[in-house]
């Protein structure tokens, strides 16, 4: 069958009475956790992780990724109406969209949010469903060589681009290397690293790992910095939609650049939407040099602009994950999770074994795009409510949630345990300044990653050679280093750059000063 076909068949799954009510409910409380700040998608993904060990792929998939579809969109809604982002992916949402609401025009600048939300969203997941397959076909050509150094690059590329010193984020992903090893070797299945512990013969639970590093820590860092009470929204002025087909033509070059930007970012791993947002909103006030109102202020352009690049990097995350296996985000990485609770194993052999469910995952993400463009459509006169919904009954019942998620992935506490003691090791990680995404990519392809390795050294008799000769393989370690050596080089450069306009800016006044004092001589 034809991937069109494929994809038909998807859509009509999707469409089904039961899976369009679930994804109705999944992207309305997917809104709710992405508009309350400190909320995310990434929280509401984590705490459903349990909930599909008891359903069918299928279910679990529309549920997973609606709410994610939901929470990243609904970001900007508290960056517009009080001026703090849900995510980070609405951080430049904030500049000009508050801006707008303090002048009272927030219905505008919401109904800029949601419709370049919907259009980064709906094109991506269309280039990613087109692109994938394509790539995955690719991948299917190349040996664990390639594959060893394409995983080493993704997770020395998030790394090199976590915040502070890049030999704190390489620290993170060796923890997660860590916490990877423990079990059963993937290649000759011996035991190791497990202390003589039946519990952790098959490893840590990667939900038990995504409930304490996320949900739980998350609710206590925000807990102790008393982000329990946010200012009040403005509720009006919420009269119609807010912007016409003036507008849209009016920012055209600024929402097509930030749509193959977003996308590309989204592509690299580790990059994703925090990252894409504010390189959007760069751009679009760089390109407007004289703007009507000027950025910061409330210009229309930066929300187009923010808001359009971080929703499309979704799709741009899906295409390495779907073909490759290498989450381009922390979400990717848990929807990676997903499908290895349910025995399946993101890559291009899913791709080809799985057309069904892949094609399938495509089409929820456009399903839910759609969603999402109509209830916050038919809500946004109400979208001030969500912000007063009182966080002591939120973060009770978050809690209760992931300790119930924890209990049941193997109706034991030891798994409360392992939730606990990642919680704490997330909480001294954030005191010392480790980004907690290396550690979770690292885990994620803890496995792979070794067994690619090993299987390579297999193949050539114990020799580390093809590493180095076969082209693809050299290319992506050259990258590796580079991104490891770039902070130095880029540190270097600068501190060279800033040397050399203070000895012109010297030369000059060196020059100004023989020239007036020749004059004063005559």
């Amino acid at each position: 069958m034809s991937n069109l076909a494929l994809y038909g068949s998807a859509l009509l799954v999707c469409l089904k009475p039961i899976n369009l009510l679930l994804i109705f409910a999944m992207v309305a409380l997917g809104i709710v956790f992405g508009a309350i700040p400190g909320l995310s998608a990434t929280l509401g993904i984590a705490l459903l992780l349990p909930v599909t060990f008891g359903l069918s792929t299928e279910t679990s998939f529309v549920l997973l990724l609606a709410i994610w579809i939901g929470g990243v969109s609904g970001s900007f809604i508290s960056a517009v109406l009080i001026g703090i982002p849900g995510s980070s992916s609405a951080i430049a949402t904030c500049f000009d969209g508050y801006p707008m609401t303090l002048k009272g025009e927030s219905n505008k600048a919401l109904a800029i949010g949601i419709t370049a939300s919907f259009l980064g969203t709906l094109f991506s997941v269309l280039i990613a469903t087109l692109v994938s397959p394509i790539i995955a076909d690719f991948a299917l050509t190349l040996g664990p060589w390639e594959y060893f150094s394409l995983c080493f690059c993704a997770i020395t590329l998030v790394a090199s681009l976590s915040k502070g010193n890049i030999w704190k984020g390489m620290m993170s992903a060796g923890l997660g290397f860590m916490l990877g090893c423990i079990g059963m070797d993937p290649i000759n299945g011996t035991q190791r690293f497990t202390f003589g512990s039946t519990n952790l013969s098959a490893g840590i639970s990667t939900v038990a790992q995504m409930l304490g590093m996320f949900a739980m820590c998350q609710i206590i860092r925000d807990s102790a910095r008393g982000e329990a009470k946010m200012p009040d929204a403005s509720t009006a002025g919420q009269k119609g939609f807010g912007i016409g087909i003036k507008d849209y033509f009016k920012n055209i070059k600024t929402v097509i650049f930030a749509f193959v930007s977003g996308l590309w970012i989204g592509f690299l791993p580790g990059m994703g939407s925090g990252i894409s947002n504010m390189v959007a909103y760069g751009y679009a006030k760089s390109v407007n040099k004289d703007p009507e109102v000027p950025f910061g202020e409330g210009n229309p352009a930066g929300i187009w602009a923010s808001e359009t690049a971080n929703n499309a990097s979704l799709g741009g995350a899906l295409i390495p994950m779907m073909a490759l296996g290498i989450p381009g985000d922390g979400i990717t990485a848990m929807l990676i999770a997903a499908l290895t609770i349910h025995g399946l194993q993101a890559g291009p052999l899913f791709m080809t074994n799985q057309p069904d469910l892949a094609m399938l995952i495509f089409a929820c993400v456009l399903v839910a795009a759609v969603v999402t463009f109509i209830i916050q459509v038919a809500t946004k006169r109400w979208f001030a409510y969500i912000l007063r919904i009182p966080y002591h009954y939120l973060y009770s019942v978050i809690l209760i949630i992931a300790y119930i998620g924890g209990f049941g992935i193997s109706n034991t506490m030891f798994n409360i345990y392992v939730m606990l003691a990642l919680c704490l090791l997330s909480l001294f990680m954030s005191i010392g300044g480790l980004p907690t995404s290396p550690l979770v990519l690292a885990f994620i392809l803890s496995g792979k990653l070794e067994g690619y390795f090993r299987r390579a050294i297999s193949m050539d008799k114990g020799h580390y050679g093809k590493f180095f000769t076969r082209p693809l393989s050299l290319i992506l370690l050259l990258v590796a280093v580079f991104c490891i050596i770039w902070p130095y080089l880029s540190e270097y450069l600068k501190k060279r750059r800033a040397a050399a306009n203070k000895l012109s800016e010297a030369d000059k006044a060196a020059a100004n000063a023989a020239k007036y004092g020749d004059v004063s001589d005559d």
